[in-house]
């Protein structure tokens, strides 16, 4: 019985310290057992799904509907799929954080704001990964890329990040708190792109039910 205790401690503990060195990369102990654990949040993947036709409706404006999966693994990235701005769109809109209380809205203009972004990375020639790194860090990630090797990595958002904390050092403080994961690179996830891509490959898993019509997609509005 002890022996067994024993064991259970030490794999509680292994467990612990796994989780503490992925936090320390900027993965919150959600997005761990998000990524490893996925029947724990199967409600909220449901959920991101259910929006497929409403995001799929929005891309086809600017025939870009292969992205549908991409876009609702920014909206899980973004919100869960929780809330009224499900795309965290708001500020690519020049309002104010959350200020888009309408989910149609927050759809369009999250859309938009990923054609935009992708509009720009064709022209500059970057890579996909450079594109949704942008949908968090703006147009100038783009541009920086460009410049320095067309290709994504976080050793670049890190100095893209950096440059915009020197020239606005009052506004991306990282709320003061320096036990914040992307802290002294406070301006904008660093490691943004990494964590879209492990919740694409999430709904690609789950997409079959979509598919089979197991999760509702009618439209909401």
């Amino acid at each position: 019985m002890v022996k067994k205790l024993k064991a259970f401690v030490a794999v509680f503990l292994l467990v612990l310290i796994v989780l503490a060195i992925f936090a320390v990369r900027g993965n919150s102990v959600k997005d761990l057992l998000t990524q490893y654990v996925p029947f724990l949040f199967q409600k909220q993947t449901d959920n991101v799904l259910s929006y497929k036709l409403d995001v799929e409706k929005e891309l086809k404006k600017y025939g870009l509907e292969k992205f549908t999966p991409l876009l609702l693994a920014i909206m899980y990235q973004e919100s869960r799929g929780e809330g009224q701005d499900l795309m965290q769109a708001s500020e690519s809109a020049g309002l104010k954080r959350n200020e888009i209380q309408d989910k149609q809205v927050s759809i369009q203009q999250g859309v938009y704001h990923f054609y935009q972004m992708y509009h720009l990375g064709i022209k500059n020639k970057v890579d996909l990964n450079t594109i949704i790194q942008s949908y968090n860090m703006g147009p100038g990630y783009i541009e920086y890329v460009a410049e320095n090797g067309s290709k994504h990595s976080e050793k670049l958002a890190k100095s893209y990040s950096e440059k915009q904390v020197k020239n606005h050092p009052d506004l991306y403080t990282c709320g003061g708190f320096k036990g914040n994961f992307r802290y002294p690179y406070c301006f904008g996830d660093y490691t943004y792109a990494e964590k879209v891509q492990t919740k694409f490959e999430l709904l690609e898993k789950n997409m079959e039910k979509v598919n089979e019509g197991t999760i509702s997609t009618k439209p909401k509005y």
